[in-house]
């Protein structure tokens, strides 16, 4: 349990960081009022619009309201907290400390809570990014087992050219070739379409149906490049490992050498592997960021690059710190399997 409270603790700078960051990198790019209301609006609305949205103030002033709407322990009116819809406690009558959930704002361009807005598109990014790290992972290991204990053959060469080609094309280039050769091109063979997400609505009906075959495309273009990294150090970790004495004692023993192979070998060759993948799952809820807006999928990369291209600050800074408290949760979980497949290993 303290080996979760250290993490946690460790976690909370991170995050604080991530905040300051990216709310300092947004000051003075553009002006949203501006935005929301076109090159039309009038000079009174605008200043109307930025006073509402605190825009009038200085940059500091601005920063630790926004601090104070994301603290879980705030200072609030009652009339805020009411306006504002906040989930929690105010201790007071007017005016006093507020023990709540951590409040994102409201999203510039539609007026939603960015926290509806979030945590409506972050399932379609766990949904492409499970899926591609799942095709990378088996296809990676896979292939790369099959490469180390047929060194020097075929299959060696192929898995390792292949692996290289995966890693030289950037994700972006790949996306765009995918979705032109298989979602238009060859559309008639393939059934599928250059973009879509995996909900839809059906028009005949009127309700959102699940449309699997959209995952496809984004799922294999995101976990190419992991697969790639997955298959060469599987093949490393497991030449090195079938090198070791216990191995060939084992072999020697007589043993067959597919249980050689998976139940030794390969068990302990996946640390290494598993420190990859966990890392290019993190690494792929950024990636995906283009992906879905490339394939139209409806994910939180796809909300974020178009809440960037309106100036929708809270809704980036809702984004950005969602995907920080996400990457440490991967962290976390990378450790409790380390200690699963390995129990030599010891969390302190």
């Amino acid at each position: 349990m303290s080996y979760f409270i250290k993490k946690l603790i460790y976690g909370v700078p991170v995050i604080a960081g991530v905040v300051t960051i990216v709310f300092w990198l947004f000051q003075g790019l553009g002006n949203p009022e501006r935005v929301m209301m076109g090159q039309s609006g009038d000079s009174a609305t605008l200043q109307h619009i930025r006073k509402e949205l605190h825009l009038d103030l200085p940059c500091w002033k601005q920063f630790a309201l926004y601090l104070n709407d994301l603290s879980p322990i705030s200072y609030h009116s009652r009339e805020d907290f009411e306006s504002l819809a906040l989930t929690g406690l105010l201790i007071g009558k007017e005016k006093g400390i507020c023990i709540k959930w951590p409040y994102l704002r409201k999203s510039y361009h539609s007026g939603e809570k960015v926290s509806a807005l979030i945590f409506d598109a972050l399932p379609g990014t766990l949904l492409l990014t499970i899926a591609a790290i799942l095709l990378a992972s088996f296809l990676g290991v896979t292939l790369g087992v099959i490469a180390a204990i047929k060194k020097d053959t075929i299959w060696d060469s192929g898995a390792m050219a292949a692996s290289i080609a995966g890693i030289s094309v950037p994700s972006f280039f790949m996306a765009i070739l995918m979705a032109w050769i298989f979602g238009f091109l060859w559309s008639d063979l393939t059934g599928l379409s250059m973009t879509g997400s995996w909900k839809e609505m059906d028009f005949v009906t009127g309700k959102e149906v699940m449309r699997w075959d959209h995952l496809i495309l984004p799922a294999i273009t995101l976990g190419i490049r992991p697969l790639a990294i997955i298959t060469q150090l599987t093949r490393s970790v497991m030449l090195e490992e079938m090198e070791k004495d216990y191995i060939q004692t084992a072999f020697a023993k007589g043993l067959m050498k597919s249980r050689v192979v998976i139940r030794h070998a390969l068990r302990n060759a996946l640390n290494p592997v598993v420190t990859a993948i966990t890392g290019w799952f993190a690494e792929l809820l950024a990636g995906a960021f283009f992906i879905e807006y490339i394939f139209g999928w409806k994910g939180l990369g796809k909300l974020t690059v178009e809440a960037v291209e309106q100036l929708d600050y809270p809704l980036v800074m809702g984004s950005v710190l969602v995907s920080s408290i996400i990457f440490i949760g991967i962290g976390i979980v990378t450790d409790l399997l380390y200690l699963r497949l390995d129990p030599r290993v010891r969390l302190q």
